[in-house]
């Protein structure tokens, strides 16, 4: 049943006015309601972005997910830092969805609601690994899986009341998306920055695909794939490449064996203040040092050799390891191994029962370490470098890690590489007019597709064969796809333009949505801030270098969301986890019980699971409670950067607030319409108040319009916002004897524009509510009012003069808010110059505050010395 309005208006006789009967106060929160107003809002295109305007601007992007395997997730799930994210099987939406989302929808209506521009737009990055080994298991093409993701997971984003602009979707793997990534492949080809070269690589052999730098884990002494787990194997492929490193300032810029031989290795570090606890040396296998190392050593006897390096400072011998773990390209391919201050150096000492030297103390100063004992490690750092380059043992050096990106994959689900191969003429980009070069349809999805150690694209001959665009002949298309980072380097670009079919986005558009810094606000995980973002701050440099980018940063604003955390129930005698119904709750004390033993389980929060049996499902929560109550916990349980722990026992708190808020309508309303009956003057409409109680209740109004702008403006605190609104309901449910009048009205509407982004189908309804004596706005939107902004007037009506003495002699006078306590004035007053001087050499024996009894009269603070 919809949660109507409590009155309707009409004229009966000269001004009268006369109500129907109230509609009770709700005891529940009705999905009906959800889904009058998302009809309303569809109906209307509120959410459309309009076109070039006199206001400004404001985008407001989230992560878009990725729908294209078992698992939907905004964003990529990176395993190499033990950051699984956002995962739910068959395309669902989940817990974690509805936090990343309702931030966005949150913020792009407030700005909105402020006289904004909006642009908060959504789209799928929909190509990748997941979906193709989906489609294998499943025997369905990728394409199929995919789509069918997207379409349960859009409907799921709509019944949330996430208010995306579906005219500018873009889905990575259609067409008339990856027409435009072959485009931008083209353009770095044509720039000299995309070209292909034999290279050893990183291989996954559970994936069967090549993985870039990036994507390997080394947390551990075995390099593992950041997507399967595996243990990434080197091999020498021929591969494209970008040559991000010729960006490599401006990326900087804008953010900031010898015992042997006798002869020195150069090792590279960044912790320099750990020198003197080196335990071990470690070679990548490739070091340029090792042929010569192993050179007289025959073949049989390598397995066993023993190298060793002379201590640089205390000329001990150091033993020199092969290890996995470093890489041949990064810094020189040779590390030193320091177990007592690196978890990575610790594991592997252990593995090699290695001495361990502790250098640094728990205060951070340097201990066993020669003439630097005692120094702080960050000015140890800078002397011990200082001391090896005077004795041209070492010297400064800026190292970027970054090294080319290597973006080809050999995998079937990606966008193709653009690209012929001709025995005349050498690779040959496709001409424009030949976009984009289509994936190949699939006759059996498990065969096709089956991993043999190269692309599935190479066995398709009637695709892989063409002319070349240059000299006609007989050619080859590259069989390689891109990496998905490709993909998603750049779709922010693409919102603007998303449906044009003949350049990838236009200079208007970019003007629009792009300038002043770019993206206003991007919305995701902080796992992506080494892949995602410097690939597209790399792309986006790139086009304002090339194509007119009017930014070389992509996204003003990083704002990354913490995980949401699920109780868990372990068995203690197995530590199996267990379903809810294979437990029990003491109703006396809350102890939680195994059914089966009766044993006290073992309980946790962690990352929600199907395996763990603590999962949530958004659409039970709706079903139950309305969206609005799911948006408000994840808002309110903790700070977005922070983790939340998810428990839905805290989901009846925010219901019975908003049922909170829907009595102060109906009571309101209640007493105007007396009002109205009990009077024949059209000033009879509200009752008027100007005592101190309605004084106080406009400070109220005031300070929660500021706090809660705040909240939302500048640090995006809506845990805070809420607060501040849950104090004004708070007081205005004392304040019955204001029912009906102009103080209680206003604050009723200040309240329930404020609490619009936040719980938006029920301010919309409120909000209506409110409207019965103004026919003319019974039918507005919330969202379409604007944002309230407070009167310094107002609030400074709420501040009091405090006298301060000293010995019974004024000293100070100070203007302070009216609700600060005896404590905040006290170190305030002593903060003062002059209290400071008359206080100075004395000792404080007491300290008297009166405060003021009425308004207009000052407070008394004095110091007895």
């Amino acid at each position: 049943m919809l949660l109507r309005r409590s009155y309707r208006s009409a004229v009966a006789g000269v001004g009268r006015r006369t109500f129907s009967a109230p509609t009770p106060k709700p005891t529940r929160l009705s999905q009906e309601v959800d889904k009058k107003w998302q009809a309303i809002w569809d109906a209307k295109q509120a959410a459309a972005a309009p076109p070039a305007g006199d206001k400004p601007k404001f985008y407001c992007l989230s992560m878009f997910p990725y729908p294209s395997g078992a698992h939907i997730s905004p964003w990529h799930s990176y395993i190499a830092s033990n950051s699984l994210v956002f995962l739910l099987k068959t395309g669902q939406l989940h817990i974690g969805h509805v936090r990343v989302y309702t931030i966005s929808d949150c913020i792009s209506r407030f700005k909105r609601m402020q006289g904004f521009d909006v642009l908060h737009p959504m789209g799928w990055d929909a190509f990748g690994l997941p979906a193709e080994n989906a489609a294998i298991e499943r025997g369905i093409s990728p394409a199929d899986w995919t789509l069918s993701n997207i379409a349960q997971a859009k409907v799921q984003m709509k019944a949330l009341g996430i208010r995306f602009d579906w005219s500018h979707e873009v889905t990575t793997c259609q067409p008339d998306y990856y027409k435009w990534t072959q485009w931008l492949f083209l353009q770095f080809l044509e720039k000299g920055l995309a070209y292909r070269k034999e290279a050893l690589v990183n291989w996954d052999p559970i994936d069967q695909t090549v993985l870039a730098n990036e994507q390997v884990s080394v947390l551990s002494i075995m390099s593992r794939s950041w997507r399967s787990g595996a243990v990434v194997e080197q091999r020498s492929l021929s591969q494209w490449f970008l040559g991000i490193t010729s960006y490599a300032d401006a990326l900087l810029d804008d953010i900031d064996s010898t015992a042997i031989l006798n002869t020195p290795l150069t090792v590279f570090t960044t912790r320099v203040e750990t020198l003197y606890g080196v335990s071990y040396i470690a070679l990548a296998p490739e070091h340029e040092s090792l042929p010569a190392i192993l050179a007289h050593v025959p073949l049989s006897q390598r397995p066993a050799v023993e190298a060793y390096v002379a201590h640089v400072k205390s000329l001990s011998k150091v033993p020199l390891y092969l290890a996995e773990y470093v890489l041949p390209g990064v810094g020189t391919g040779a590390v030193m191994g320091v177990p007592a201050h690196d978890d990575r150096d610790a594991l592997f000492a252990a593995h090699h029962n290695l001495p361990v030297s502790v250098v640094l103390s728990e205060d951070g100063t340097l201990v066993a370490s020669g003439r630097f004992t005692g120094l702080p490690a960050s000015a140890a750092n800078d002397q011990l470098t200082d001391y090896l380059a005077e004795l041209n043992q070492g010297r400064r050096h800026v190292q970027f890690r970054l090294r080319d990106w290597l973006v080809s994959r050999q995998r079937y689900w990606g966008t193709p590489v653009p690209v012929i191969h001709c025995p005349t003429c050498g690779p040959v980009g496709v001409p424009l007019k030949d976009l984009p070069v289509e994936l190949p349809s699939l006759t059996d999805p498990t065969m096709d597709l089956k991993g043999t150690g190269g692309s599935p694209l190479a066995r398709m001959a009637h695709w892989k064969s063409c002319a070349c665009p240059s000299c006609g002949g007989p050619a080859e298309r590259d069989t390689d796809t891109l990496d998905t980072f490709v993909d998603s380097s750049w779709y922010y670009l693409r919102y603007g333009d998303a449906s044009n079919t003949s350049v990838p986005f236009t200079k208007s558009n970019l003007t629009k949505w792009m300038t002043n810094g770019g993206v206003d606000m991007y919305i995701g995980g902080i796992e992506h801030a080494i892949l995602h973002l410097l690939y597209s701050r790399f792309v986006t440099k790139f086009l304002a270098d090339h194509h007119d980018v009017p930014t070389s940063e992509p996204f003003k604003q990083l704002l990354a969301q913490g995980m949401v955390l699920g109780r868990t129930y372990k068995s203690p005698s197995t530590l199996r986890f267990l379903k809810p119904d294979e437990i029990t709750v003491d109703k006396a004390d809350g102890t939680v019980r195994e059914a089966a033993t009766n044993d006290v389980v073992v309980t946790a929060w962690e990352k929600m699971s199907k395996s763990k049996y603590n999962g949530v499902d958004p659409q039970d929560i709706c079903r139950q409670y309305g969206a609005d109550v799911a948006r408000l916990l994840v808002l309110f349980k903790a700070p977005p950067s922070h983790e939340l722990e998810w428990d839905e026992a805290d989901l009846l708190g925010q219901s019975r607030w908003l049922l909170r808020i829907w009595g102060l309508v109906v009571e309101h309303n209640h007493a105007l319409a007396a009002a109205a009956a009990a009077t024949t003057s059209q000033q009879g409409r509200y009752s008027q108040t100007g005592d101190e109680e309605a004084l106080a209740l406009r400070v109220a109004v005031h300070t929660a319009i500021k706090k809660v702008t705040e909240a939302l403006h500048e640090t995006q605190s809506f845990n805070v916002a809420i607060a501040e609104l849950m104090k004004l309901s708070n007081r205005l449910g004392g304040l019955a004897r204001l029912h009906g009048s102009k103080d209680f009205a206003d604050a009723l509407h200040a309240l329930v524009v404020m609490l619009a982004p936040l719980a938006p189908h029920n301010a919309s309804e409120l909000f209506a509510a409110l409207q019965v004596d103004q026919p003319t706005l019974t039918n507005a939107d919330v969202h379409d009012q604007p944002w309230p902004t407070h009167d310094d007037a107002v609030l400074a009506s709420a501040q009091i003069q405090v006298v301060v003495q000293i010995r019974g002699k004024t000293r100070e006078t100070l203007v302070v808010p009216a609700d600060a306590d005896a404590a905040t004035l006290e170190a305030l007053a002593l903060q003062q110059p002059n209290v400071a001087k008359h206080m100075e050499g004395h000792t404080i024996r007491k300290v008297i505050f009166v405060p003021s009894k009425k308004p207009g009269q000052h407070s008394l603070l004095n110091f007895v010395i």
